[in-house]
């Protein structure tokens, strides 16, 4: 090394000092150091070069070890003594002194002992290693040379990575001398075979349905092994900390639920969701209606007189922004009638009409006459953002009741997706914990999949001794609390959105409104009305098992006309022409005598974002599910699963599915309403002439042995 020379810059990397104190520290011993000086290629001041053999004997050693990385690195077909970057380059300092203190505080008092030892220049330097190694480690010198080694090692590894990226990496000189982290989820004494099994059996559609133990896997591991002839297979206990290593460390929980559960259930569940941010809207702009049946029960007096205990239905509509509710009304069971009452009810309260709705997809509310199209018709024409339809038509039946009140589109929810309509359903989670808890007939929620969600009473005998409120009564309370305990209370959501107006019913007051005032009194009475097209015969028009009948109704016998009723008050109908003009009322004698589109960008990616996970998960179960018999039939052919038909054993017990026959239904209409195509009775055995004679011949034998 004597005609070696380095930088100052490189001479206090190797000193492990900085730059200022290897200058200073130049400046006071200048004749100790053997440099040099050359004349900079940019004009400025000389370069000041340090020969190596004048540095400390830590600093040469560190060189030396700098050299001989670097001639690995040049090299590529030499085989270098360490083949690796060492454990400590590819730990963070930060998690290491987290988890190892102890550790790392003995390797920086390590560091010291060696850092003195290296930096020690007298004489008997092996009596003074000696002495270092027994008051610093109590341990020999042998101990010391090999931390030294080490060290020097570390050294020219933090001046390699910091020549390449320009960072500190003084930190491994301290962890090198740190004992290594023990390795964890690593199992090295299971084959890949045996993991793919375990994967097979844990992740078996069935077995995960089943809810399958790590006890049931283990036996069915060991069944599996003994038909393979493998002698030795990994322990109870580590199997079951495989299973745990997957389901957390490897993140396949959530594929294993898709397995357990089901895909509905694993929407609901485990999938990602998105958050609607509801402050861009204006007040009315957005309704969302739904039902809820209530997890109490009420006394219902039937028209009949009769008193039953049932749970009320609540059907109301939540204006989105504000959270308010208007529209509400309770009842035994709804339909598309309860409705209309419940959106008129709401329209006349807040004397607008909103711009959406956003409905569930139950039949009542997606009928053809509130929707004015067809339930399984999703494929509509766009709306201009405030205009009309392109192809609705005037005709009522086309327009449905939802546009006829001026409502420019509805929104369907997705099936068993209740998050896509979160608001309305957070509000009967809110109804459920705030008022229905307080009924003594509260028996616990109706869907609860949970044992404890259920509440044990005798609603019968509760019916009997009059302690159930009747169905008026618990609409009343039910009044209360809605404009006391909910419109004009502080809503915990609209906090977190940071609305000015955080109570319902002042934000549905004061925030930024869209307004569409309501149609004319006439026209609602109008909307109401159900539309029907109906044939003409002789006898009238039949509906509801009733002739209605009048002279007007005789220039339309055999044609077909439409017709209007309320459903209120079916005494009398109404007959309009092709234009919707009314023409006359048809009266029943023998009753007498008794939204464009709303701008999907958002939703779609989330949609994507669902598939991809959706998708991921499918592609875990897929792989964890190939046969492992199938996966290593490299390794060994004579493996064997769960085919009892090559000489396996059956992973779930059960009879195979049969194919299904019916490929798809009749769609045909005389073969759909002909009762005797559809169920063709029976046609009777005919009797056969053969055995007609020979019984005949019988029963004249048997005569004639009886005369004889």
């Amino acid at each position: 090394m004597s005609s070696v020379y380095v930088t100052l810059e490189e001479a206090a990397r190797l000193e492990s000092i900085s730059y200022e104190t290897m200058k200073k520290k130049l400046q006071r011993n200048s004749q100790r150091f053997k440099i040099k000086t050359e004349i900079a290629d940019n004009g400025g001041k000389d370069r000041v070069f340090i020969a190596v053999n004048s540095l400390s004997p830590k600093a040469k050693e560190a060189y030396r070890r700098l050299q001989e990385l670097q001639v690995q690195a040049d090299i590529p077909n030499m085989q270098p003594q360490t083949t690796e970057e060492p454990w400590y380059t590819q730990v963070a300092l930060d998690w290491y002194i987290e988890n190892y203190p102890e550790q790392y505080y003995k390797g920086v008092e390590l560091g010291n002992a060696v850092r003195n030892f290296l930096g020690y220049e007298g004489k008997e330097r092996t009596q003074y290693a000696s002495d270092c190694a027994q008051s610093y480690m109590d341990k020999g010198q042998r101990t010391l040379y090999r931390h030294a080694k080490t060290y020097l090692e570390a050294t020219a590894w933090a001046t390699k990575k910091e020549k390449e990226n320009g960072g500190n990496y003084d930190h491994y000189k301290i962890l090198c001398l740190c004992r290594k982290p023990k390795a964890i989820n690593q199992y090295p004494s299971f084959k890949p075979e045996v993991e793919q099994l375990i994967k097979n059996i844990w992740f078996n559609k069935d077995f995960a349905t089943n809810r399958g133990t790590r006890m049931m896997l283990y036996d069915k591991l060991q069944e599996v092994a003994k038909l393979n002839g493998w002698n030795k297979i990994p322990s109870y206990q580590s199997v079951a900390r495989y299973i745990s290593y997957l389901m957390q460390d490897e993140a396949q929980y959530n594929a294993w639920y898709l397995a357990s559960h089901g895909v509905r259930e694993y929407k609901n569940k485990r999938m990602i969701k998105g958050v609607r941010d509801t402050t861009k809207l204006q007040v009315m702009e957005i309704v969302q209606g739904d039902e809820h049946t209530f997890d109490c029960w009420v006394a219902y007096t039937h028209p009949n007189g009769k008193v039953t205990a049932i749970r009320p239905k609540l059907v109301a509509w939540i204006e989105t922004r504000s959270r308010a509710i208007f529209g509400d009304l309770m009842c035994k069971d709804a339909n598309s009638e309860i409705l209309k009452d419940s959106l008129l009810k709401l329209i006349t309260t807040v004397k607008c009409v909103p711009k959406y709705l956003h409905i569930d997809n139950g039949k009542d509310y997606t009928a053809e006459e509130m929707t004015g199209h067809k339930r399984n018709d999703r494929e509509r024409s766009s709306l201009i953002d405030g205009g009309e339809c392109f192809d609705i038509e005037f005709d009522p039946v086309a327009r449905g009741f939802y546009k006829g009140l001026g409502i420019v589109d509805d929104h369907r929810a997705m099936p068993y997706e209740p998050w896509s309509k979160g608001q309305v359903e957070r509000f009967f989670k809110t109804v459920c914990d705030r008022f229905t808890r307080w009924m003594k007939s509260y028996t616990g929620t109706l869907t609860g999949s949970s044992t404890d969600a259920k509440v044990r009473k005798d609603i019968k005998k509760m019916l009997e001794k009059g302690e159930l409120l009747t169905m008026e009564e618990f609409f009343a309370r039910w009044t209360w609390w809605l404009e006391n305990k909910y419109m004009n209370n502080v809503h915990s959501g609209l906090k977190k959105l940071g609305e000015k107006y955080i109570t319902p019913q002042s934000l549905f007051e004061n925030g930024d409104r869209y307004y569409k005032p309501l149609p004319p009194r006439a026209q609602l009475t109008a909307i109401y009305q159900i539309a029907k097209k109906v044939r003409v015969y002789n006898t009238g028009i039949r509906m509801f098992g009733q002739y209605y009948m009048s002279a007007e109704l005789g220039a339309y016998i055999d044609k077909t006309v439409t017709v209007k009723y309320d459903p209120r008050d079916i005494t009398s109908i109404w007959v309009y022409n092709n234009q919707n003009k009314q023409l006359f009322s048809v009266p029943c004698h023998e009753l007498l005598a008794y939204a464009p589109q709303v701008s999907q960008k958002a939703v779609e990616e989330l949609r994507k974002e669902q598939n991809r996970q959706l998708r991921r998960d499918r592609e875990i179960l897929a792989e964890n599910n190939i046969p492992f018999e199938e996966k290593f039939k490299e390794i060994n052919d004579q493996y064997v699963g769960f085919n009892p038909a090559t000489g396996g054993t059956e992973l779930m017990i059960g009879n195979k599915q049969k194919p299904v026959k019916v490929v798809s239904m009749p769609e045909d209409e005389i073969y759909r309403k002909n009762k005797q195509v559809r169920n063709p009775q029976e046609e009777e055995p005919q009797e056969s002439k053969l055995l007609e004679l020979y019984a005949k011949r019988g029963l004249a034998k048997i005569k004639a042995i009886g005369e004889n």
